[in-house]
């Protein structure tokens, strides 16, 4: 028997697991008690400790951590730690984007990659484990958290998929990271509810210190 056959087009490749990115460059001048990274939760780990733990239990293949004031301190903290590797941002100053810039240039391009901020320590291992899970392909993915009145707003970890991490990178600015590009292409950001797991609160100034009593998923 004679005769054509369509062409298949190529499958995309199974992606692994994300790589995690923390940004811990910040000094925390807001708050007054030097980097954020360096803070000393209740269970005696500090918030970049615990970030990196969160990311490689829930996860994550590996975990860049993106360091600028006090990147000696912070990079000894994590000396020796199985799949973490530092990227030092000399532009840390300049604000979050730079960091994200410089955290994605390190991952390089192909891999998913789960970025959040170090300052939010109610994040934990089971709330990354959700987001990946959830996660689908071409998409982005992003933890949400209920307000008082129980609407849902997009916090962190956020999860882009390896299509989104060029344009990510490209659009981070000032101290918004990739906010914009978020709002932009708000049709294509899944939410997540970890309202169960997490609040999603920051440590920012110090009537925020109380946040640092949080261990694990909320109660």
């Amino acid at each position: 028997m004679s005769g054509e056959t369509g062409s298949t087009p190529p499958k995309r490749p199974v992606p692994g697991p994300p790589r995690g990115l923390v940004l811990a460059a910040g000094a925390g001048r807001r708050l007054g008690r030097g980097p954020k990274a360096l803070l000393l939760r209740e269970d005696g780990l500090t918030l970049v400790e615990s970030m990196v733990l969160a990311l490689l239990d829930g996860g994550c293949r590996d975990v860049t951590v993106v360091t600028g004031a006090c990147s000696e301190q912070v990079a000894s903290l994590l000396a020796g730690c199985d799949g973490v590797s530092v990227a030092f941002n000399p532009d840390w100053s300049s604000g979050m984007g730079s960091s994200l810039r410089r955290g994605l240039q390190a991952i390089g391009p192909g891999p998913d990659v789960m970025v959040t901020p170090v300052d939010r320590p109610g994040i934990c291992a089971a709330e990354v484990a959700r987001l990946i899970a959830a996660h689908r392909p071409r998409a982005i993915t992003a933890a949400g958290h209920c307000d008082a009145n129980g609407s849902l707003h997009r916090g962190h970890p956020v999860l882009f998929d390896e299509s989104w991490t060029s344009q990510a990178a490209a659009a981070a600015h000032g101290d918004v990271g990739a906010r914009d590009l978020l709002e932009t292409h708000r049709a294509v950001v899944d939410l997540v509810d970890c309202s169960d797991l997490d609040d999603g609160a920051d440590v920012d100034v110090p009537k925020d210190l109380h946040r640092l009593t949080v261990v694990s998923s909320r109660d």
